[in-house]
């Protein structure tokens, strides 16, 4: 379990916020000046930074992109590529 935080508008994000947000949240607080506080949630393992804006203001959002999950096929003669028969 991951728990969140909040932090002032203006200061460096938290620590456990990912850098590649950084730019972005850089960005959103300048199109808001009159922003208040970020808030870090997790949701499913993924980091999500909330913006408290002005009153009237939407708010706005940002996380990572998702990253493509694979799933392990297996390969051609493989021989436990029949042990979930008894799913069907």
């Amino acid at each position: 379990m991951q728990l969140g935080t909040r932090w002032q508008a203006g200061q460096t994000p938290h620590r456990g916020v990912p850098a590649e947000l950084h730019v972005i949240i850089a960005e959103l607080e300048s199109a808001h000046p009159g922003a208040q506080s970020w808030t870090l949630t997790w949701l499913e393992g993924r980091p999500r930074c909330a913006l408290q804006c002005e009153p009237g203001c939407a708010g706005c959002a940002v996380q990572p992109e998702p990253v493509a999950v694979l799933a392990d096929a297996p390969a051609a003669g493989d021989s436990d590529a029949d042990d979930d028969d008894w799913l069907s």
